[in-house]
């Protein structure tokens, strides 16, 4: 396996690499180039060669390489989707081939959004002067991604980036490394230009970093933790930032809320992607007045519904989590939540009899403390924690005292109560009577000011904003 760098496959300059190692079946699936800070270098080098020519493409040229990515990418999905679970963990059935088909759509739809992206003609004071605005791209973009959706949260910044202009280095991360080469090699196959689009391997406390602070990247585009997003941010001063960070939004059911509605829900928003997810049900809130009969719901859909197993097997709906790291985390989120008095539904520990040690069962936690740390951070495992609340007012409440501010659900049969509570909490998102989990591609997506989860926009042509700027031209 190679990086990608000007348009050539190349290895790290070191020579050195890393074993990629997957968490479904535990068994090596490659050497993976471990670059460092001169890999980046040289590869924000030629994006930054390559970066003038580009940018004067037309805008239908630059639509007409998405959408041959997009090809490339439907080409190849079989192998894309096998890859994807054998590298992530996600069951290939129920998951994995519905990754693939969102990731064509972010490339088709940069490419749309890319033929329509606009200036203005602005009014002047002197009445024989006319002012163009027009949107220029910045240069170089760094792009920076998660583990999770390996393959999705790199399109939703790197297609849009290359769409409006600019050029591109991104470096994945590592435990998904495998992944991203697969989905590079269809962007390296769809022609476009040496320097265009650079893919490097390797720490992300080291690529990353440079690519963040290097002079030579003129925006970046971050999508992962709070912590890492912080240091991203302090790298990457003065410069255009989109950052998509954590996320422990609530799901809220008020006591006139459908429950089975609810329940299905709740399913979708705790165990999709094994809870790995930004937009996860990290905390339920439920009425007190509803819990009981909540809960049980909930227990008999795990119960019917999620099955974990070999990600690859047809009935197979939770595979195991991708790192040890997420696994570790959620065994203390899940042992405090119980110390301090949470009553174990089902799960409740990791799974014996796998090929790895990554399998945790469903986990449903009845009776969760609000100061449990699986109610206050972000567990990004397959657990569902019950907080009980007395009232809409006690629900926001307990949103609100979140550091988060990324995604909030609530269920209600009051469309008044599902508004004022969206107009309340602050989140960059409220879905009304649906999951935590639902989102659109093509709508704007991120976390309000003033939070934990971030600053700009990710979602069809919302990254177009932060990745151009306007250039005033006065013409006599």
């Amino acid at each position: 396996m190679q990086m990608f760098v000007a348009g050539e496959w190349v290895g790290a300059a070191s020579g050195d690499t890393f074993v990629a190692e997957s968490p479904a079946t535990g068994e090596e699936i490659g050497a993976v180039p471990e670059g460092g800070r001169e890999d980046a270098q040289r590869a924000i080098n030629a994006a930054n060669r390559a970066a003038e020519s580009w940018a004067r493409t037309t805008a239908f040229e630059r639509a007409a390489a998405m959408h041959r990515v997009g090809d490339v990418i439907e080409e190849r999905r079989d192998e894309l989707a096998h890859t994807l679970t054998l590298d992530q963990g996600k069951p290939l059935r129920t998951e994995a081939y519905d990754e693939v088909e969102e990731l064509v759509g972010y490339w088709r739809m940069a490419a749309e959004d890319a033929k329509r992206l606009e200036g203005r003609l602005a009014n002047s004071f002197s009445p024989g002067k006319r002012v163009l605005l027009v949107r220029r791209p910045r240069g170089v973009v760094g792009v920076i991604t998660p583990w999770n959706w390996p393959y999705t949260m790199p399109a939703e910044l790197i297609a849009p980036a290359l769409a409006c202009g600019n050029t591109v280095v991104w470096t994945p991360a590592s435990t998904t490394a495998v992944a991203a080469i697969a989905l590079a090699g269809c962007v390296a196959e769809a022609d476009l230009p040496p320097g265009v689009f650079n893919l490097v391997t390797g720490p992300g406390a080291i690529v990353g970093d440079e690519i963040a602070r290097n002079p030579g990247t003129h925006g970046i585009g971050f999508i992962g933790s709070t912590e890492t997003g912080r240091k991203v941010a302090e790298a990457a001063v003065g410069k255009a930032l989109v950052l998509e960070l954590g996320g422990n939004g609530p799901v809220v059911v008020l006591d006139d809320a459908d429950l089975d509605q609810a329940a299905e829900a709740t399913v979708t928003a705790c165990f999709l992607c094994a809870g790995q997810s930004c937009t996860a049900g990290e905390r339920l809130l439920v009425h007190r007045d509803v819990r009981e009969a909540f809960v049980s719901r909930l227990a008999r859909l795990v119960t019917e519904r999620v099955v974990l197993g070999d990600p690859f097997a047809d009935g197979t709906t939770l595979g195991p989590l991708n790192n040890a790291g997420v696994a570790v985390k959620m065994d203390a989120h899940v042992a405090d939540a119980v110390e301090r008095g949470a009553q174990v539904v089902s799960g409740g520990k990791r799974a014996d009899g796998f090929p790895t040690e990554l399998y945790w069962p469903a986990t449903i936690l009845d009776d969760v403390g609000p100061d449990s740390l699986v109610a206050k951070e972000e567990t990004f495992g397959p657990v569902a924690p019950v907080v009980a609340i007395d009232s809409l007012e006690h629900a926001i409440e307990l949103a609100n005292a979140s550091p988060y501010g990324l995604l909030a659900a609530i269920f209600t049969g009051d469309l008044a109560r599902g508004l004022e509570f969206a107009d309340r909490v602050r989140t960059g998102w409220v879905n009304i009577n649906e999951s935590s989990n639902y989102w659109e591609g093509h709508l704007p997506f991120g976390g309000r000011s003033g939070t934990a989860s971030g600053i700009g926009r990710v979602g069809g042509a919302a990254p177009m904003e932060s990745f151009t700027e306007l250039q005033t031209v006065v013409v006599s």
